[in-house]
């Protein structure tokens, strides 16, 4: 029997999502956990992968269009199923599950030999959000401007002008390709009315990721608790070791990868801190699960790093480097972006000496790292000398960590970064 594949929820709470790319192709034997098509959110580009096994017997949906979660996207032919009973079954209204809902067969236009949605007819008469978004004449009735959501993102943040470029995608898509070292066009500055004499502005259009953040943590600053605790660590110990470690190892290490097995170390000697809320309980973790900020182009990305406290520092710096650079990419994976009961935000890099982070639900606490600076510290014998200090600040959910619980943990970590020999056995 054939089953129809649907467009997955592949990040919590999103309602909407656009095939990217196609990994696979009519004909491909499909596996179980095999990716078949990457899938952009507005918050992110992951991987889906195909959660049955069979012959592909048709894509429903061309690459760049956006869907509504749940929507049929591919069709699964069955073991001695033809290609085109598949289809035809789908169509007919015959549906691979019997619990599921009949599926009416959309209509579909050839484009490169692969079965797409049709555009609708009436579209090219709408004026095209894009054209608005960056100042360009919208192109003449009956040529309108076709291009996927990353491109279309990627020209609102950009400024670029997308009336010239000839795509090359299916059915003459703009796609990422056609865009790289496009030059930016001249950015649109309105001036005010001459009532008042006041500067000319540029209205930067919000981006998906952009209101997705926006949402996510204006929720959380409205339903978490936050409190907040701070401290000030020597690292001077931390950054001979680091220099030491890097002088021998292959891959380097960085002082945020410290840092982050430093946070494992402290829920080894806090258990009760690994922890989250839910409606029914707080829920208390083994593993140490932790998500790691990352700055991308428009916002941000929050890869979980998995099984914190079973990694070496160098495997754990890998890990991190892979993720970093999948982010800023686009190509982090659906599972990589969940979970985790805590999270590290490190703006030390940017000399940034103390600051206060948003918790990212459903994590009960982030840990927010400044610049390590010489300043000056009272040392054991009572004199004053000048040491490395690094000021790191905990914001915590009250709702799971009570004010001593936080203290005591925030206590754990100082201990092991000033320490860092700890973190490494």
């Amino acid at each position: 029997m054939a089953t129809v594949i649907r467009m997955p929820e592949v990040l919590t709470g999103a309602t909407e999502a656009a095939l990217q790319t196609w990994l696979v192709a009519p004909g491909d034997e499909i596996s179980v956990g095999q990716p078949i098509a990457e899938v952009e959110t507005e918050k992110a580009t992951v991987e889906y992968e195909a959660e049955q096994a069979g012959t592909l017997a048709g894509l429903l949906i061309d690459v760049g269009v956006q869907v509504s979660v749940g929507t049929p996207i591919a069709v699964l032919a069955g073991a001695g199923e033809s290609a085109e009973d598949a289809l035809a079954s789908v169509g007919g209204g015959t549906s691979a599950n019997e619990d599921e809902p009949e599926v009416a067969a959309p209509e579909t236009l050839a484009v490169d030999g692969v079965k797409t949605v049709a555009v609708d007819a009436d579209a090219a008469a709408k004026p095209d959000p894009l054209v608005r978004a960056v100042g360009i004449e919208a192109p003449p009735a009956g040529e309108r401007l076709f291009a996927s959501p990353l491109v279309r993102r990627m020209a609102r943040e950009q400024g670029l002008d997308l009336g010239s470029v000839r795509g090359s995608g299916p059915g003459g898509r703009i796609v990422r390709r056609d865009i790289e070292g496009l030059e930016a066009a001249p950015a649109q500055s309105l001036t005010a009315q001459p009532a008042s004499e006041v500067g000319g502005f540029t209205d930067v259009p919000h981006t998906g990721m952009r209101r997705a953040i926006a949402r996510r943590l204006a929720e959380s600053k409205g339903t978490i608790p936050h409190f907040y605790l701070s401290a000030d660590c020597r690292v001077d110990e931390l950054l001979q070791l680091r220099k030491r470690v890097n002088d021998a190892a292959p891959s380097k290490v960085s002082v945020n990868d410290f840092v982050v097995k430093a946070v494992a170390g402290a829920f080894a000697d806090v258990p009760e801190a690994n922890a989250i809320w839910t409606d029914d309980a707080i829920r208390r973790f083994e593993e140490v699960d932790i998500a790691i900020a990352v700055a991308i182009p428009g916002g941000l990305v929050t890869p979980v790093v998995r099984g914190v406290n079973r990694r070496t520092l160098t495997e754990l710096a890998t890990d991190i480097r892979d993720m970093a650079a999948r982010g800023r990419d686009g190509k982090l994976k659906q599972h990589e972006l969940e979970g985790g009961s805590f999270a590290v935000s490190n703006l030390g890099m940017y000399g940034t000496k103390e600051f206060s982070a948003i918790i990212n639900p459903p994590q009960s606490g982030i840990l927010a790292v400044g610049a390590a600076s010489p300043r000056p510290v009272v040392g054991a014998d009572g004199q004053l000398t000048v040491g490395a200090v690094m000021t790191v600040t905990l914001s915590a959910d009250h709702r799971v960590l009570d004010g001593a619980l936080a203290a005591e943990w925030l206590a754990a970590f100082v201990a092991r970064i000033e320490n860092p020999v700890s973190v490494l056995i």
